[in-house]
């Protein structure tokens, strides 16, 4: 006969969890890094246009580099699916802070990055029991330029 010990099995489960979830991150959190970026240039009005759509744990493009003082307009959505989706980025230094919904139809997110630098935008959802959407890869970079 076995004798179990739920307290101690109870947290090797936890720890296995946490290792499943460390090992994910690991993984997917920041393939964007060497990923080329996709360079916006002013359209005839002087705005930078992106088209950026979110999916199953992804964005494409998932690096995108804009120019200072220029404005910009993220034309956001997500693929067909169940899993919702957001965009989160946030940036005192940049002074962005912009978390909005992504859906099937397309959202014009606008703004006027100032300075030079970079910053993670990312998915903000989560069940409960599973990585966060970022933690499964859901993540990419906006780097700002003079």
């Amino acid at each position: 006969m076995m004798v179990v010990d739920n307290k101690t099995d109870g947290k090797i489960i936890w720890v296995g969890m946490l290792m499943m979830a460390a090992l994910i991150t690991l993984a997917t959190s920041e393939a964007w890094a060497n990923a080329e970026p996709y360079v916006a240039t002013p359209d005839g009005d002087g705005v930078q246009r992106i088209r950026l759509v979110g999916g199953s744990y992804f964005f494409e493009p998932e690096h995108i580099q804009v120019k200072a003082g220029v404005p910009v307009e993220l034309v956001a959505s997500r693929e067909p699916g169940l899993a919702p989706h957001d965009l989160v980025i946030q940036s005192e230094a940049l002074g962005l802070d912009i978390e909005e919904e992504l859906e099937r139809e397309e959202k014009v997110i606008r703004f006027t990055p100032q300075v030079p630098g970079r910053v993670v935008f990312y998915c903000g959802k989560k069940l409960w029991f599973l990585p966060s959407h970022r933690n499964r890869g859901m993540s990419g970079v906006l780097e700002v330029v003079e």
